[in-house]
């Protein structure tokens, strides 16, 4: 699992102004070396958090139609696809965390510097792609890095903090976009995000130092706190490329009864992505075409995303209360009613009407019934994981959710340009119950026989 890291040698002297500057950064930031690190991604987080609500805005602004925003959402989630397996690749063969991080940081600093030059909605989505590539390089080292700074007692609750971090981080980028949009032009928003990015690259640079012990990516799913934190923050978790055999041999269990377990879950995740895909692709252009302002729409999403922290605390308690399985249903039929509602009230309601319904609803299906769902359905998937096959069996799950994604962002476009956002909705919705149904044929999920990871 582990590899050691040799060669290291000894450190070279430092000036007194130097060790001066490093007991100041110590003492503020917490020690290098250790889980202090951490830190250094709260900016980042802050630089990511009003991201995907401000590309939408943008192109509605450049008089881009809701079709082009499913474009550009599809075109990010594409690229992410290839991103996850090209650094996770990298991650492996060269074992080194700080130059990862950096460059991510420091590209994205960039790549957010560039969007005031964009004057078409097709340039916006082009600068998503990459920031879709770049983000991307940073998330398999930082997840790893937990686990090469903390002894593995500590895990869990170093996740929980690096969890805090970026939900923090990620509700102040969200706070700044809607002080923003009152004061200042809303394409200027990226010029202090690239700044967030750029401090969280200096901070990295000093706080972030080489482990002595690196592990595999394989590492991650060997430990439950790992696992669902790197599924949460994003679904693709490629081991290895997944093969049409990789399909087969998952799908091929379905004529079984004690084995159709696995297929049926992933069917059912499948489903849950698609609608994903559909809704929120075009939420934020069904409120500003109903003339919300971009005040209003940020508030709209921070109100999610805090929904969304508090029940993340009160999700695991509950699923192992209720069952992983009765919880996803829950979860999924939740949301769908929430869904259901917002496609009923989009066609009976316009203007700021509309935005009554969606600061209940939305919340309810972004923040209470996706925490309960995701810890559900991320139990579920690390219990059907076996050591012989767990990079098979992920790496169909990441390409069933990517694709699902992709598909759901495309689709979703069109339908909303010629049928509207209310067809939009319900659509969405109805992919929820058929994936509860899915997984109505869950009596009882089987552990594998393995140790407890």
């Amino acid at each position: 699992m582990g590899k050691i890291e040799n060669g290291l040698g000894k450190a070279p002297s430092s000036s007194p102004e130097k060790v001066a500057a490093q007991k100041f950064m110590s003492r503020f930031l917490g020690p290098a070396n250790s889980s202090g690190w951490v830190n250094a991604v709260l900016p980042f987080n802050i630089a990511l958090g009003p991201v995907s609500t401000l590309i939408p805005l943008l192109i509605l602004n450049l008089n881009g139609s809701v079709v082009e925003v499913g474009l550009a959402l599809t075109l990010f989630n594409a690229v992410g696809i290839p991103a996850a397996l090209f650094w996770g690749f990298i991650t492996d063969r060269f074992h080194r965390r700080r130059p990862l991080v950096l460059v991510s940081f420091l590209v994205t600093a960039l790549i957010l510097a560039l969007f005031p030059f964009a004057r078409t909605g097709y340039w916006v989505s082009f600068l998503y792609a990459l920031f879709s590539f770049s983000t991307t390089a940073s998330t398999t080292p930082l997840n790893l890095l937990v686990m090469e700074t903390e002894q593995k007692p500590r895990w869990a609750s170093a996740f929980a903090k690096f969890s805090m971090f970026s939900s923090v981080g990620q509700t102040v980028g969200l706070l700044l976009g809607m002080v923003w949009s009152v004061y200042a032009p809303l394409v200027y928003l990226v010029i202090p995000l690239a700044v967030s990015s750029l401090v969280s690259a200096g901070l990295a640079a000093f706080m972030i130092k080489e482990p002595e012990v690196v592990f595999e990516r394989k590492a991650m799913v060997m430990h439950k706190h790992s696992f669902f934190h790197r599924l949460r923050h994003s679904p693709y978790l490629f081991l290895k490329v997944p093969s049409g055999n990789d399909f087969k041999r998952m799908f091929r269990n379905l004529r079984h009864e004690f084995t159709r377990h696995t297929p049926l879950l992933y069917m059912a995740i499948f489903g849950f992505f698609l609608s994903a895909g559909i809704f929120n692709t075009s939420l934020i252009p069904a409120l500003k075409l109903q003339g919300v302002s971009s005040l209003l729409i940020f508030c709209v999403i921070m109100l999610g995303l805090v929904v969304q922290i508090v029940s993340f605390r009160f999700a695991g308690p509950y699923t192992e209360r209720k069952s992983p399985v009765k919880s996803a249903i829950g979860g999924l039929l939740l949301r769908a009613v929430a869904y259901g509602m917002l496609g009923v009230c989009a066609y009976f309601l316009t203007g700021l009407w509309f935005l009554l319904p969606v600061m209940i609803c939305y919340p309810l299906a972004s923040g209470l019934a996706y925490s309960i769902y995701y810890t559900a359905s991320n139990t579920m998937v690390f219990n059907t994981l076996s050591p012989r096959r767990n990079g098979s069996a992920l790496g169909v799950y990441s390409a069933l959710a990517g694709f699902a994604t992709m598909a759901g962002s495309f689709v979703s476009g069109f339908l909303s340009f010629y049928g509207g956002f209310y067809v939009t909705f319900i659509v969405s919705a109805a992919c929820l119950v058929v994936s509860a149904w899915l997984l109505t044929h869950l009596e009882v999920l089987m552990i594998p026989n393995q140790p407890q990871r």
